[in-house]
């Protein structure tokens, strides 16, 4: 469970609404010269992927609003490339002034388990706010006689070695999802197919040569909304907007099963609290804007606006929760 982040959400809109204004009216006084100018020139949002994903999308529409709360331009600058870790360092070693962002997912905190990076995950960036989490869903063939993750395991038990599982790669987000879930339950023996992408696992399951596949729910929701793929179980620790009638993997039997995607702003790290906090009272706001929860629930996304203290915190928990998987499963990516 992400620490805290579970919170009422009328709880988050106020934190979000009025507590940075109020802070920001008490300690105007005490505000550093270059805090108090903040900002004076165009914002980057950097996104470490290519153009055209959800990520991109949704920096894109929050730019837009930023720009306008911000009365300054906000230009999103794709980075693409090497496990998002090419963004991620441009972030990393920009200069801690507020002028350079990022939005970021979970592969920022799984990569590191996988490969060096040339940073300080935990160091190197200042948490801004956990912006949404986006759940995963496991689905399998229709073919597959279990309508329930309990079945699932129980064809896995009787049929060792027999059930496979498609993800977009070693190291990937599936299947990493998939290995956690493996050392949670005894004797859940399934065979791991890699493919070079999302895309061709699910092209796969559809023609039923693989059982299952843990895919976005952006991917998925088509398919099992018309029958074609049947849905199992979502990853995170609460149902998902996006598919509110299937259950969890903690209420299937995976008890303590709790994974998302975090999406979230993380800025250089040493960046002043004061930027920090103007920045995440800023996001947060636009969280609210009817076109930008649009677009998030289009991703299948879950709103959050958890504080930077509360993200930071769930960064630790994710950065620990990794290694260990890998080691178990003796993964190395690709």
């Amino acid at each position: 469970m992400l620490p805290k982040v579970k919170k009422a959400m009328s709880s988050r809109w106020l934190t979000v609404l009025w507590v940075p204004a109020l802070a920001g009216t008490a300690t105007l006084l005490s505000t550093p010269l270059g805090a108090q100018s903040y900002p004076s020139k165009p914002v980057r949002i950097i996104v470490p992927f290519p153009p055209g994903g959800g990520v991109d999308v949704v920096a894109r529409v929050v730019g837009r609003k930023l720009s306008d709360t911000l009365a300054q331009p906000v230009i999103v600058e794709n980075r693409g490339g090497a496990a998002a870790t090419l963004g991620a360092d441009v972030v990393a070693k920009a200069p801690p002034d507020g002028y350079t962002i990022g939005l970021f997912t979970s592969t920022l905190l799984m990569t590191p388990a996988l490969q060096k990076v040339p940073y300080d995950t935990a160091r190197d960036f200042a948490p801004v706010i956990l912006f949404a989490t986006v759940p995963n869903i496991l689905v399998v063939h229709p073919s597959l006689p279990a309508k329930n993750l309990q079945e699932v395991m129980q064809l896995a038990r009787a049929r060792p070695g027999e059930l496979t599982h498609a993800t977009s790669g070693p190291g990937s987000v599936p299947h990493l999802m998939m290995e956690l879930l493996r050392t949670m339950v005894p004797r859940f023996d399934i065979i791991h197919v890699p493919y070079k992408g999302n895309a061709q696992a699910i092209n796969d399951l559809l023609g039923g040569h693989v059982t299952m596949h843990i895919s976005s729910m952006l991917s998925a929701k088509p398919y099992f909304a018309s029958g074609r793929l049947r849905p199992i179980a979502v990853t995170s620790g609460k149902r998902s907007r996006a598919a509110p009638d299937v259950p969890t993997f903690a209420e299937s039997g995976a008890r303590g099963y709790d994974v998302s995607s975090l999406w979230g702003f993380l800025a250089p790290g040493q960046t002043s609290p004061e930027i920090v906090n103007r920045l995440y009272g800023d996001i947060g706001k636009i969280l609210r804007y009817p076109d930008v929860n649009e677009q998030l629930a289009g991703q299948g996304a879950d709103i959050s606006g958890a504080s930077p203290q509360e993200y930071a915190a769930a960064m630790k928990t994710e950065l620990a929760k990794w290694p260990k998987v890998v080691a178990a499963a003796k993964i190395r990516a690709e």
